[in-house]
């Protein structure tokens, strides 16, 4: 009883087991999906982190850090279905990885009907590029940069004469996604593609910052303000194109 006379009531405490569940469900997510469950908030973004390095077919190592592709292709589906969701803001830090399941990721990002920006920071590498380029609109942070060098194979090779047909076919595949997303010409890509003596045990180039905007690469130096605000910005465009085009169809 309090002095007052009345009974004293308790704080509300969480049902038994309930923060054990919660705890649980977080670390499910994190290694499910490699990100940690934060407070619901309202929003019309969706954030896709496309960091260390992109899984393909095969699994790699456990203390590799992974995007898989298998998980990312179903929160794409899912954003785009989602009415609530207006806009997509893509997070790169990669050293690449699959280059088919890299060009999927792409492909799909490009493909997307909703607005989307991507910021690369600290690295966009190898097969990173095509995913960098994939936005609508992309932004770079000044210190970040992205590799640019041929396609390598693992594994066991034939050397036969469509072996390297096969690798043209699938480098082709990369440049011309590359030079139809962004602002850099075929000639160019491939110089730095195939350029010698600047990078130790590899041809090919590294581009930082605002030389990757300089090449046409990137459109902007930027981080997340900027690229938040762009992202802002052509949603704003979107939604004011759509209801014009609901007028003229009424």
């Amino acid at each position: 009883m309090s002095d007052s006379g009345k009974p004293e009531t308790k704080a509300e405490q969480p049902a038994p087991g309930e923060e054990a569940r919660r705890a649980s469900a977080a670390t499910d997510s994190l290694v499910q999906l490699g990100q940690v469950t934060v407070p619901p908030a309202e929003s019309n973004i969706f954030c896709l982190t496309i960091i260390g390095q992109v899984e393909g077919h095969l699994m790699l190592p456990p203390q590799n850090k992974t995007t898989k592709y298998e998980h990312v292709i179903p929160q794409l589906v899912a954003a785009e279905q989602n009415p609530k969701v207006e806009g997509l803001l893509i997070i790169l830090n990669t050293v690449g990885g699959d280059v088919e399941a890299g060009l999927a990721i792409a492909e799909m990002i490009s493909s997307l009907s909703k607005p989307k920006v991507a910021v690369v920071l600290g690295g966009g590498h190898s097969i990173g590029v095509p995913i960098a380029v994939s936005a609508d609109y992309t932004f770079i942070a000044e210190t970040a940069t992205m590799t640019i060098h041929p396609i390598r194979l693992n594994g066991l090779i034939i050397g036969v004469p469509q072996t390297f047909e096969y690798l043209e076919k699938m480098q082709e595949r990369v440049v011309r996604f590359v030079t139809s997303h962004s602002q850099v010409s075929e000639e160019t890509f491939k110089d730095l593609m195939f350029r010698t003596g600047e990078l130790t045990r590899d041809i090919g180039t590294t581009v930082i910052g605002q030389e990757a905007v300089r090449h046409g690469l990137i459109n902007a130096v930027g981080g997340i303000g900027e690229a938040l605000r762009e992202l802002n910005r052509r949603i704003a465009e979107h939604k004011s194109k759509q209801a014009q085009e609901a007028v003229v169809g009424s």
